[in-house]
């Protein structure tokens, strides 16, 4: 059994290996040999051929096949690479650790120290820092593409309901026409239908009234005639007067004598004429009265159609008026009505182009978007590697500095001066990447903070310097 994590009991290799074959189904499914492999190598348990033949034989395409040969490859090493495999899986998974062992990981990291030394572990915490550093740019990166294309995806999704919203209004624009169309369709019907009964009526009344012109026409040509009638009657009758009274006169002359048929034909004859006279004289006063009659009677008939034309030329000038102010204001719903027909689609125009212009301003914000996206991304990484280089400097220098002690009083020293060193130099990076957006105010003061925690770091090297005694004395 073990000690603590990093003073295992001497044991023999195949009893060791032995134990750790019961959960090599477990490691083959949990480990990726690209994360071991640096730390192996650091300790010597692994040549790059033995790395060249892990990730570049052709028969070992398959992750787990990796880890199989990787594991006999360990094995053969013997309880060197057991420890130093251990120690790999109490840094990249403890979880895998805590179950093979039992125990909390402590990454003590003892076979690469006594390995490789104390430069070699700075090395491989360097290089595991800058592995991180990678996989946080890398993270931030996919971030960053994540981000955009989320936006890319929500302009796509504003555009596609600016599209369907558009394709609403002229749904309903294309329905509210079908609807007018209808509307005029049944409006053209009715009047049709109108039309033709009007047609219908004109033609009767086109045929009553000529029937009427007949009618009139007859009963005009029956009073001509009875009027010529009449007046040949009467004439007639004036004309037939003396024809009478001769008759009897001569007959009188042949019955009396000669002087007594003169007197009494004289007598008679005045007689006659006289009362023929009085006749004609009663007639012609009878005459004469029926004719001022009628002349009264036509002349009230005449003012009375005299009053008749004029009121009925005053309603023609009335429904003249009517009809003309009906046609005005049915010429003005038409106006009126194409107007709003006119308004309306001018709004579906402009609701339309405003949904257009709505998705071109989204497009440009997203073609913004692309653009700014790898400028941000640059000026991440323009501001990463000034940070990055001045940890290189102060690396070297350190190395440098650590040289002229006594490698092992200060194992563990430069081990916990290493791990705070990055622990700072993160922190410079994360904020960098921070301030690089901000206006030259934060600039300065950030180069203040940084010239304050470089103060900073210079005092804890002090502290470190001063400091005797190491947690690997015993080991």
């Amino acid at each position: 059994m073990f000690d603590g994590p990093g003073g295992f009991e001497v044991e023999e290799d195949d009893e060791c290996w032995a134990r750790l074959e019961d959960y090599r189904m477990l490691l083959i499914k949990t480990i990726e040999p690209s994360r071991i492999t640096p730390y192996l190598r650091q300790c010597k348990v692994l040549s790059s051929e033995d790395e060249e033949q892990i990730y570049n034989d052709p028969s070992l395409v398959i992750r787990r096949r990796k880890v199989g040969v990787l594991l006999d490859i360990l094995q053969r090493t013997g309880l060197k690479g057991y420890e130093a495999f251990l120690e790999s899986l109490e840094l990249d998974y403890p979880d895998v650790y805590r179950k093979i062992t039992g125990k909390e990981p402590a990454r003590v990291f003892s076979v690469l120290i006594d390995t490789a030394g104390e430069c070699g572990l700075t090395q491989f915490l360097m290089s595991e820092v800058s592995r991180l550093q990678k996989l946080a740019q890398d993270e931030r990166r996919m971030r960053l593409e994540v981000s955009a294309q989320a936006a890319e995806q929500l302009d796509t999704i504003r555009q596609l309901q600016l599209c369907e919203s558009e394709l609403h209004k002229q749904q309903d624009r294309v329905q509210r026409i079908r609807e007018e169309r209808e509307r005029m369709c049944e409006e053209a019907r009715i009047l049709r239908d109108e039309n033709y009964r009007l047609m219908h009526d004109l033609t009767r009344l086109s045929e009553d009234k000529n029937c009427a012109l007949m009618c009139n026409r007859d009963l005009q040509l029956e009073v001509i005639s009875q009027s010529s009638k009449k007046t040949f009657q009467k004439h007639v009758w004036v004309l037939q007067g003396p024809n009478r009274i001769f008759p009897l006169a001569f007959e009188l002359l042949q019955k009396q004598p000669t002087k007594v048929y003169h007197s009494s034909t004289f007598y008679n004859l005045k007689g006659l004429y006289r009362e023929e006279k009085d006749e004609l004289e009663l007639k012609c006063i009878m005459l004469k009265k029926d004719s001022k009659m009628y002349r009264d009677r036509m002349e009230d008939i005449l003012k009375q159609l005299e009053e008749v034309i004029k009121e009925r030329d005053k309603a023609i000038c009335t429904r003249e008026e009517y009809h003309l102010e009906n046609s005005k204001n049915l010429q003005d719903k038409d106006q009126y009505r194409k107007q709003i027909r006119e308004m309306g689609e001018r709004y579906d125009e402009l609701q339309v182009q405003l949904f257009r212009t709505q998705g071109e301003v989204l497009a440009l914000q997203s073609k913004l978007r692309k653009q700014k996206n790898p400028i941000q991304m640059s000026s991440t990484l323009l501001a990463f590697c000034p940070q990055m280089k001045s940890q290189t400097s102060e690396e070297e220098s350190r190395e440098r500095g650590e040289k002229d002690m006594s490698e092992g009083s200060q194992s563990q020293t430069s081990g916990e001066y290493n791990y705070s060193e990055r622990m700072f130099s993160e922190e410079d990076i994360s904020a960098n990447c921070r301030i690089k957006a901000k206006c030259n105010f934060h600039y300065r003061r950030k180069r203040a903070l940084r010239t304050k925690k470089f103060t900073d770091k210079e005092s804890v090297q002090c502290i470190l310097d001063n400091t005797t005694g190491s947690d690997t004395d015993g080991m």
